[in-house]
């Protein structure tokens, strides 16, 4: 199968491309969620799918949850269980643009890019891609982090995520859960992804444990929530009856550079310290100017 890493525009018709910047403007966030983004360090319940795009990614979930998909090669990270014990799945890869089309052209889906444009405060460049899935009944945790801690090798920090429900994300089914202004926190050492969702306390400071209150982020399938690099976020175990799967897009605003002489994901060519990241596996998604929408003020740093 061919890498879709090397194609960097739509190679389908999932995700209609606006005509014009009115078109854009229809997919902005309100500045109160803007508003709402700075102060807290997170803005949910943003819808970026419809069904037929929800029902695409499903079905692209499925076969690439198979260990025996033609392109499995081209993951960075693929983890038929996470957490590593049989009673607590987690289900959790890297890399799916370059396997799937319905994942390769979420990252140019307008609906995610011009928030993500607002948010960053310019142009969009890619990451990487994340898949989560927590079975029925008994999936896992995902513990207690801030994604930058695992992203140090990149720098400045002008990063963004979303964060995409592909099921009813609720607080039964283990829905994400944020630690409001925890974004204003220093960066903390890295306690874990799948290990006891109290380790982190270990790492705070007495005022941060003061400040721990977890807020439930409960989504419709099909929309997302957008987080700041240093949030504090996890989600608990999957109890109910029902799947809770997500698709994660991580991005950047144009201009961060490569911290490290390291590959920056397992795979891939490294990139000098010092230099930009761009090329085959990191795209640029959006560039607000060349579809003639004009900021500041539209897009505050």
């Amino acid at each position: 199968m061919r890498d879709l890493s090397e194609l960097h525009s739509p190679v389908g018709q999932l995700f209609p491309w606006p005509a014009d910047a009115a078109a854009w403007h229809a997919f902005r966030l309100s500045d109160a969620q803007v508003a709402h983004f700075h102060q807290h360090g997170y803005v949910g319940g943003v819808r970026v799918l419809q069904d037929l795009q929800l029902a695409a990614l499903r079905e692209a979930l499925y076969r690439l949850a198979d260990p025996a998909h033609p392109a499995h090669s081209l993951f960075y990270e693929f983890h038929s269980n996470e957490s590593h014990h049989p009673d607590t799945v987690l289900f959790h890869a890297l890399g799916a643009w370059r396997a799937e089309e319905a994942f390769h052209d979420l990252l140019w889906n307008p609906a995610f890019l011009m928030p993500a444009a607002q948010l960053l405060g310019g142009p969009v460049r890619f990451w990487h891609d994340q898949l989560f899935s927590k079975p029925a009944n008994h999936g896992g945790v995902v513990a207690w982090h801030q994604d930058f801690s695992y992203w140090t090798r990149t720098q400045p920090m002008a990063h963004l995520t979303c964060w995409i429900g592909l099921d009813d994300s609720t607080t039964e089914n283990g829905c994400l859960q944020y630690i409001p202004g925890s974004h204003r926190w220093n960066l903390l050492p890295i306690t874990g992804l799948t290990g006891n969702m109290d380790e982190i306390r270990g790492v705070l400071s007495p005022q941060q444990r003061d400040e721990f209150q977890p807020i439930p982020i409960e989504l419709r399938a099909g929309e997302c929530a957008f987080h700041h690099p240093l949030l504090v976020h996890g989600s608990y175990e999957n109890r109910s009856p029902r799947p809770r799967r997500a698709a994660v897009v991580n991005v950047f605003r144009d201009g961060v550079r490569s911290a490290s002489d390291e590959p920056l994901l397992e795979g891939v060519p490294a990139i000098p310290a010092g230099a930009p990241m761009q090329g085959q596996f990191f795209p640029l998604l959006f560039h607000p100017q060349a579809e003639g929408i004009e900021g500041p003020p539209s897009f505050p740093a």
